[in-house]
């Protein structure tokens, strides 16, 4: 089985104040799969992404990446493999300068300075933020964060990118290029997102999530164009598959 893969098997998960998260979730994702993870606030999208890199650990069921169990044993091999993106940048940025952030990785890995500084200019470079390298963090705009986060993870030369709302706070041009760059990316990758068309562009699958648990799971366009579906999940059609509403009222 390659190391690009994911299965996740009954997964479940409650807060320690009693608060079920997850009940039940299965899906298995193969090797360079792109799929969106969609729902409504507290579906359980962002849970789910914590177990797949071993941030939290479930209540029951199991998650494999690859051969791999995710287990406290495997855990140093399963960071190397998943990356994880954060919504928010600042939760992944925290030293002095953007080079620093982007090495803070591949050093904790025991790699020799020459090859942490390649690894360091070729995810900068990937994400269009060569520029960006001396300076700090707090500097730079929410695009900007939003690319070096990125890069840090891709220093890390992960198989499997899961990204928790990576569009979130980007104004448009910003958002754009994100998108255009993700798409350039050949790793497997989960994104969970409330932006329905940028899931429309990257993604071929579509996985829902309503109420801690996988209510569907298919082609990206076939969920889209089920308006009950979306209805019931608190989702919206994305705006690149509604019809022009002044066109349908001259009609």
């Amino acid at each position: 089985m390659s190391h690009h893969s994911i299965d996740v098997e009954d997964l479940g998960f409650a807060y320690p104040d009693g608060t079920v998260a997850l009940d039940g979730v299965s899906f298995h994702v193969g090797h360079g799969e792109s799929i969106a993870l969609v729902g409504a606030n507290g579906a359980g999208k962002s849970t789910l992404l914590m177990h797949l890199t071993g941030f939290l650990t479930p209540t029951r069921g199991s998650i494999r990446i690859g051969d791999a169990p995710v287990t406290k044993g495997t855990l140093p091999d399963i960071r190397k493999t998943v990356g994880m993106v954060f919504q928010d940048p600042d939760d992944q940025l925290f030293m002095p300068s953007v080079f620093e952030d982007v090495a803070f990785g591949p050093m904790n890995l025991g790699l020799p300075p020459e090859d942490v500084k390649e690894r360091v200019d070729d995810a900068l470079a990937r994400v269009g933020a060569g520029h960006l390298a001396e300076r700090p963090p707090y500097r730079l705009s929410g695009g900007e964060k939003r690319a070096v986060a990125i890069a840090t993870t891709l220093a890390m030369y992960p198989s499997i990118l899961v990204m928790d709302e990576p569009t979130s706070n980007l104004d448009p041009r910003a958002r754009r290029r994100l998108i255009g760059l993700l798409s350039t990316f050949e790793h497997t990758k989960i994104v969970a997102t409330h932006d329905l068309d940028m899931a429309l562009d990257l993604c071929d699958r579509t996985i829902v999530m309503s109420g801690g648990t996988v209510t569907a799971d298919g082609p990206t366009t076939e969920i889209f164009a089920d308006e009950q579906l979306l209805e019931v999940s608190g989702l919206e059609k994305p705006l690149s598959m509604q019809g022009c509403p002044v066109c349908a009222s001259s009609a």
